[in-house]
């Protein structure tokens, strides 16, 4: 269906194909439901017995904790894998040893054989990869004392299951005797409880045996460590290391201050040593002229130099006191040069005494730090091996205190799952509820009953309804023909029912609106294959045509197989082949009929050449004469255009084609390509009439776009005339 047929369907539209189909529904209803029901019947009864399971975290049992050589579990994964061991051959076994099935007769082969639908389900189960569920009954061929034989059987009837949101494990069996159930899932769920505690308690006594060796490696590391300190410090002399570290530091400190001090002496020194050398005048830098005994000399020289001024103006150079003054000031001058070596020698044993002070402090500071450096290499490697020492303390105290948790908890019977419930025998059956089992039966049956109604509908492509031609041909729709039981050419002229005519009145009526006006309307009618009744439908759209009142004239085109001759019950000697080959003329060929206003023109001998025949000038002309001729209706009935290409010769000649499609009959598919075939001819107009519709195999659908009395109303008149 294309998007505009799907918008027009409703959930009626999908139910009238149940109706449709309600003898496939009710036969596959019936089987489908017997299926169920036999099913129920007939196996043997089974009972569920459960237990019950409380699973903590896998940690909550331990002593302790905070030790890190346990690692958290999520606790999805720790149940998940709780429920794979509950599945287990392991544990299985354990259980299979203690119950010895070889004695039950569910197992032995002594308890009650499945039935044969029962196998067959359980071996397509087994086929499609499940777990092999166990048959009611082992043959007793396998019956042995071996247990390892009934351990798939036994894993067949166990079923554990999460209870959603909790902690708790359901652990069902499913077997035929409801005490033995009730048993087996009880030592099942004994068995796991006792394998989990002996798994932890082996898997604590392994940690202790690895422990304790651990331990041991600890202890000896220990004493090994206390034995390397001791050995360092008589040998290195570091009893008293930590008071000599402060002394040595004290020494160190004193010795660079020391040290300091001479160097800023020395560079003082060198400074004043230097400036009395480079200065012009010694006397004048502020070092020398600092001294008293200079300042003193220097004093004595510039009175006299004064005096010397005050005699040189008032007297001649031998003036005695002029002389006197020269001779001191001389010696003045002498003795401020000596005065100024005086102070220059001075400086200069400063500055060597300053330099010596300096190498002195030097060598002092050398030795302190050399005896610091020694001392922190001591302390470093002394502070290591107390490092080295105290780790391997620490671990030997952690894994001794670990050594002694799991001696305890070796010893502990604690177990972290435990049985919430046991279980108890079932009272019932859980595969024989029969009120469950036939409200399934129903349920299935209407299911698969209408599931085959939709897929016999949809595998049937056929066009059956109106809508088909609209929605798939895209094509006009005239009307519509109903199927006449038990005949399969009906006429008007016949006695037929009243709907079959009203349907080719509404024909007659869709056609004349259809071409209109014109002086003669020609229409051909076709069908996309033989067999869907375009013949009957021409001469019945041609009889209705004349008991309207206008003259018709039919023509039979269709020369390989013709039969409108059959159909009016005339001979068929002279016709439209003897016409177009100019064998006869067309008053030959015309004949009259019974049926008032109707002519005829059959087809005449078959010729060999039918196709070039209708393409010929003389049918042109033929066509042609008969749209200025005394008719005002020529019908022309063509072979089906899958057929042969006759139909499209004639379809751009003629004013309409008719396109004749069988209900439920026609594939859609081909229906398409036959108008695609029509429509390469360029034809002026198609339209559709849909032939043989079944009325009452569709009756919702027409009841519904036509009323409800639609077809009921001419059958009540045909009973009524009766």
């Amino acid at each position: 269906m294309t998007a505009n047929a799907n918008a027009n369907q409703h959930l009626y539209d999908r139910l009238a194909v149940v109706v449709k189909y309600w003898k496939a529904v009710a036969v596959v209803f019936v089987l489908a439901a017997s299926v169920v029901l036999f099913r129920a019947y007939s196996e043997i009864p089974e009972y569920d017995a459960k237990a019950q399971l409380y699973v903590d975290e896998e940690l909550a049992s331990e002593t302790n904790m905070n030790n890190p050589l346990f690692a958290y579990v999520d606790p999805e994964v720790y149940l998940a894998t709780q429920l794979r061991i509950l599945n287990s051959r392991d544990l299985a076994l354990r259980a299979v040893q203690r119950l010895h099935l070889e004695n039950v007769p569910e197992y032995n082969g002594q308890g009650a054989k499945p039935t044969r639908i029962a196998a067959i389900r359980r071996a397509i189960g087994a086929a499609l990869g499940r777990h092999p569920a166990a048959p009611a009954s082992t043959p007793a061929a396998t019956a042995s004392a071996d247990p390892e034989k009934y351990v798939d059987a036994f894993l067949g009837h166990i079923r554990p299951e999460l209870v959603k949101g909790t902690r708790l494990m359901d652990v069902h069996y499913k077997g035929t005797d409801p005490e033995f159930a009730a048993k087996a899932v009880n030592v099942l769920v004994q068995e796991y409880v006792a394998q989990n505690l002996e798994n932890k308690t082996n898997k604590v006594r392994g940690e202790l045996t690895f422990i304790t060796s651990q331990v041991t490696e600890a202890q000896q590391r220990v004493t090994e460590r206390q034995h390397d300190l001791t050995q360092y410090t008589e040998s290195h002399n570091a009893i008293s290391l930590d008071n000599r570290q402060d002394i040595v530091t004290q020494s160190l400190s004193s010795a660079n201050d020391e040290y300091n001090k001479a160097r800023l002496a020395l560079i003082n020194a060198e400074t004043a040593y230097n400036a009395v050398n480079s200065a012009p005048d010694p006397a004048t830098v502020t070092t020398v002229a600092s001294q008293a005994s200079v300042l003193s000399a220097l004093k004595t020289v510039n009175d006299l130099t004064a005096e010397k001024a005050r005699l040189s103006q008032k007297y001649g150079p031998n003036y005695s006191a002029v002389v006197q003054n020269k001779a001191q000031l001389d010696a003045a001058e002498k003795a401020l040069k000596a005065e100024v070596q005086k102070a220059k020698d001075s400086i200069r044993l400063e500055l060597d005494q300053a330099r010596d002070r300096e190498h002195q402090l030097r060598a002092e500071l050398s030795n302190a730090k050399s005896e610091a450096q020694d001392l922190n290499r001591k302390g470093v490697d002394y502070a290591e091996l107390q490092r080295q020492l105290k780790s391997d303390t620490d671990n030997y105290a952690q894994l001794l205190q670990r050594k002694n948790d799991l001696e305890v908890a070796a010893n502990s019977k604690q177990n972290n799952v435990r049985i919430s419930d046991l279980a108890r025998a079932p009272s019932g059956p859980v595969n024989r509820d029969t009120s469950r089992a036939w409200m399934i039966a129903i349920v299935i049956g209407l299911a698969a009953g209408m599931a085959s109604a939709f897929a016999l509908d949809y595998l049937d492509d056929t066009v059956k309804t109106p809508d088909d031609v609209r929605w798939r041909l895209k094509v006009h729709f005239l009307g519509l023909v109903p199927k006449v039981r038990d005949n399969d050419r009906p006429l008007l002229s016949d006695s037929v029912p009243p709907a079959f005519g009203e349907a080719f009145r509404a024909l007659r009526t869709a056609l004349v609106i259809r071409t209109g006006n014109s002086d003669t309307r020609i229409v051909a009618m076709t069908s996309a294959q033989p067999l869907e009744g375009k013949t009957t439908t021409a001469v019945n759209t041609a009889l209705a045509l004349a008991i309207g009142g206008a003259r018709v004239l039919l023509i039979d085109a269709d020369m390989r197989r013709p039969s409108v001759h059959k159909a009016l019950r005339m001979a068929n000697q002279k016709g439209l082949s003897e016409l177009l080959q100019a064998q006869a003329k067309i008053r030959e060929v015309v004949r009259t009929t019974v049926h008032p206003n109707l002519l005829a023109v059959s087809a005449g001998a078959p010729p060999s050449n039918p196709s070039e025949l209708l393409a010929s000038d003389r049918m042109r002309a033929l066509i042609d004469q008969l749209e200025h001729g005394p008719f005002d209706w020529v019908i022309i009935d063509t072979p089906p255009v899958l057929a042969v290409t006759d139909a499209v010769i004639l379809a751009p000649l003629v004013s309409a084609v008719t396109f004749v499609v069988g209900a439920e009959m026609t594939r859609w598919r081909l229906a398409e390509r036959a108008i695609e075939t029509l429509q390469s001819g360029s034809p002026r107009s198609i339209s559709a009439v849909l032939n043989r519709v079944d009325f009452d195999r569709n009756r919702y659908y027409y009841a519904r776009y036509y009323g409800q009395h639609y077809y009921s109303y001419y059958a009540e008149d045909v009973a009524a005339a009766s």
